[in-house]
């Protein structure tokens, strides 16, 4: 049987279709799956000192190619050059984290028993585990859940996104180059089909998955099937507070800037910005004169005049569908939303008010850079804003008044809450969140927490 072609580099800035790679056969399957479940047996014996030598290295191996990963993943999903430096950057650093901690969070603790003896929780792998990625930051993302994993001694098998095979396949490279032994770590070119069946395999003992509301559910109904640990990150529609500003321009640019970071194609990006009527009227009128007379760009190559492309055409087109329908019902579209002629994916950032209930984009992800504005009376209006959604990933509340800030945020139904910054960012800081936003944790000291056997070593006295 001859593969089909289902991985595929599309440039976003062209629309021209660079490369092809064959979907996994199922021999290919069968034998990652007997390579990991082999490699286990050896892996969970190497010191953890040998396995944190080995996290470091491919740490330095992402900085010192980051010149050649930026420019793929450019090319590949549209991201930037400057914001693919910075993917790479986190990437090395998350590596160089838990390698540092490695010790200190798979330590063994010791608890009180009350029958005497000693008892202590150790700190195990379980077994091989199947990492399901998107396309949206696609080193990053890897990297937060292969690092720790990894240092715990659990194999790796990488399904990334079917745009994303250069980059996969950047980071197969990068492992095996640091010395992570064969069917420790590899990348599969999997179709759903394939990964259903892997799920269903005893030899697979996990899966994390970051995407979509409907991928999550389907790969949690398979994993519950089959009693396998699961990870989840999915969608988010973050509230963003704006209680008041000293400089309403300066609040406006941060707001921006969070917004349309990776043309809006974050899982925690500011989705839902809610501003203190006393300032809303500025507020908007300085988001839109930033939305107001932008073109289309190079990724490798933009300015301060020009946007990145999103990363294919059915992204631009649900988006836009999205902005449409609220237009039609009486939102209003201040700047952008407009898409390109030529034949790359482009759709201008936009500022959009007016979003009521009856509306797609009041309780769906807009995933793509539209600033959605909505104006609140009160600390508690905005605190019932927030909370009216089916996500609860993150959320950012700002105010001159650090306390009144911090008190809304702690009424914030969701994973990660901050006060007077837009996402509190960075290895050491756990990210996941609640209802439909999914379950479980990564990066910081949770995210070694996750895929472990926390075994119960009694010895009586």
């Amino acid at each position: 049987m001859t593969p089909s072609h289902t991985y595929h580099v599309t440039n976003p800035a062209t629309g021209e279709t660079l490369e092809s790679f064959p979907a996994a056969t199922p021999e290919e399957v069968e034998a990652v799956l007997a390579a990991a479940t082999e490699a286990f047996a050896e892996w969970k014996r190497t010191s953890l000192e040998s396995r944190t030598r080995t996290a470091l290295r491919i740490s330095e191996l992402f900085a010192e190619r980051i010149d050649e990963l930026a420019r793929t993943i450019s090319i590949e999903m549209g991201k930037p050059l400057s914001e693919s430096e910075e993917e790479v950057e986190f990437a090395s650093a998350i590596f160089a984290y838990y390698a540092e901690k490695a010790a200190e969070l798979t330590a063994d603790r010791e608890i009180e028993s009350y029958s005497g003896g000693r008892a202590v929780i150790e700190h195990l792998p379980i077994g091989p585990l199947l990492g399901i990625m998107p396309w949206n930051f696609p080193y990053y993302q890897v990297a937060r859940f292969v690092a720790p994993n990894l240092i715990l001694g659990n194999p790796i098998i990488l399904k990334h996104a079917e745009s994303c095979p250069r980059s996969a396949l950047a980071i197969e490279q990068i492992l095996h180059d640091a010395g992570v032994p064969v069917g420790v770590y590899t990348n599969i070119f999997a179709t759903h089909e394939q990964v259903a069946t892997m799920i269903a395999d005893p030899r697979l003992r996990g899966i994390s998955l970051t995407g979509s509301e409907r991928a999550g559910a389907a790969v949690a109904e398979q994993a519950g099937a089959h009693l396998k640990k699961v990870v989840l990150e999915l969608g988010g529609s973050d509230p963003y507070i704006v209680l008041d500003a000293e400089d309403v321009a300066a609040a406006a640019d941060t707001a921006w800037e969070t917004r349309v970071y990776n043309m809006g194609q974050a899982c925690n990006s500011n989705k839902r910005i809610i501003v203190h009527e006393d300032i809303y009227d500025v507020f908007v009128q300085q988001l839109t004169v930033r939305a107001a007379g932008l073109r289309p760009g190079d990724p490798l190559a933009l300015t301060s005049e020009t946007y990145s492309p999103m990363s294919s055409r059915g992204a631009v087109r649900l988006l836009k569908e999205q902005v449409d329908d609220a237009v039609s019902k009486g939102a209003r579209l201040h700047a952008g939303g407009e898409t390109s002629g030529s034949s790359g994916f482009y759709y201008s950032p936009a500022v959009l008010t007016g979003v009521t209930p009856e509306m797609r984009a009041y309780s769906e992800e807009l995933f793509g850079p539209v600033a959605v504005v909505y104006k609140c009376r009160s600390d508690e209006e905005a605190i019932r804003l927030a909370n009216e959604s089916q996500y609860g990933l993150g959320g950012a509340v700002f105010s001159v008044d650090t306390e009144r800030a911090a008190a809304v945020a702690s009424q914030l139904e969701v994973g990660m809450a901050s006060v007077n910054t837009p996402a509190a960012e960075g290895p050491e800081m756990p990210f996941g969140g609640v209802k439909n936003s999914g379950y479980g944790r990564e990066l910081g000291p949770l995210g070694m927490d996750e895929f472990v056997n926390k075994r119960l070593l009694y010895i009586a006295d």
